[in-house]
């Protein structure tokens, strides 16, 4: 499979403070690629290098031959990649359809893209007039997931999207993801939860200090479980 996204040897700085150190990866054709790390190591600031929301100092990120890194931010959705920020990010006043026509609106698609959301999260298709505010958690992150699959993107950007939810709604968006990936959608996933992501990732990176140590598959991570300990500090 070939690399959909590539980041090489990107340095990101919030202000003077170096936070990315030469970080590289890649993210290949239809495979859910996660990201570990302990807290403040970078791997959200990847995410918002990728989307162009964190000015690159240096390196390079491509997709599909694309340099985002020479786009500016309203532009790099238009490529492709969809950002699930961690918080959601909603329009709480909004209702869930209108949430989602504003997901339409990035990519000017219509009524098909819609429909296939809601397909893959029947339950917003019964809240589609209720405001998202009101929605519990697990039904807000759905939302959040919808609203960005409305572009139709090839490659998902995911941040944290199992934290503070239910077991039960840890496992519907995980199963949402798992869909995603049979129909050829590339993610890369930022999470805490090692339980909430093994089952449904092909490939783990763990970051740390900004950089990347180790890639390794989720097969040679079963094998391997202190790696987890040693990088993200749970066992």
């Amino acid at each position: 499979m070939g690399a959909v996204l590539t980041l090489d040897g990107i340095d990101s700085f919030y202000g003077a403070v170096q936070v990315l150190h030469g970080l590289s990866l890649d993210l290949r054709e239809g495979e859910v690629h996660c990201l570990l790390g302990r807290n403040g190591a970078g791997k959200t600031t990847a995410l918002k290098a990728i989307m162009g929301l964190v000015p690159v100092r240096s390196g390079t990120i491509v997709k599909n031959g694309t340099e985002l890194t020479r786009l500016p931010p309203h532009q790099v959705p238009k490529t492709g990649i969809a950002y699930v920020p961690q918080g959601r990010r909603l329009f709480a006043e909004l209702t869930v359809a209108e949430n989602l026509e504003i997901g339409l609106m990035a990519r000017g698609k219509g009524v098909a893209a819609r429909e296939r959301v809601l397909e893959l999260f029947p339950t917003l298709r019964e809240r589609l007039r209720q405001r998202s505010g009101t929605l519990s958690g697990g039904e807000q992150q759905m939302l959040a997931m919808a609203r960005a699959l409305c572009l139709e993107p090839d490659v998902l950007l995911l941040d944290e999207p199992t934290e503070g939810l239910m077991p039960s709604m840890v496992a519907r968006i995980r199963g949402a993801v798992a869909a995603l990936r049979a129909e050829g959608v590339s993610t890369l996933l930022v999470e805490q939860r090692v339980d909430a992501v093994l089952p449904v990732a092909d490939r783990v990176s763990f970051i740390e200090n900004g950089r990347n140590v180790d890639t390794v598959s989720v097969e040679d991570l079963r094998e391997n479980p202190e790696m987890i300990r040693r990088y993200v500090g749970v066992s």
